[in-house]
């Protein structure tokens, strides 16, 4: 399974999150239809850019609370200040794909920085 990890400046429009997403997938040659599942810290729950972003793309929207987060985060590869500052996390990106995929799930790349908006794609399992 591959989720895509999203974080974002408060405001993101949908069309800007879908757009990271769809640079992030093509980045690695993959289509949508190649994700499980869209993920966000609980801190972006609400964030209607993501939101709708979610429902535009037909995909689930994983909320991953604060103990999943701290769990997974020692795995995200980049470093982020303003998202240490905003979340408590290195990459809010990361760190989402990360929990969201699972334990044992590992990133395909560090996350793509897209204007405002910040995408992660994590797998489990044999995804190449």
């Amino acid at each position: 399974m591959i989720v895509a990890g999203i974080g974002c400046r408060k405001g993101a429009t949908t069309a800007s999150v879908v757009a990271a997403i769809h640079a992030a997938l093509s980045a690695r040659e993959l289509g949508v239809s190649a994700l499980g599942g869209l993920a966000t810290l609980a801190a972006k729950r609400d964030e209607a850019g993501i939101v709708a972003a979610a429902k535009a793309l037909s995909l689930d929207l994983i909320v991953v609370n604060e103990d999943a987060a701290a769990m997974a985060d020692p795995r995200a590869i980049s470093h982020s200040s303003a998202s240490l500052a905003a979340t408590g996390t290195r990459s809010a990106s990361e760190t989402a794909a990360l929990a969201a995929a699972g334990p044992s799930s590992r990133l395909l790349a560090p996350r793509l920085v897209l204007g405002d908006v910040t995408c992660a794609l994590a797998a489990s399992g044999d995804v190449p």
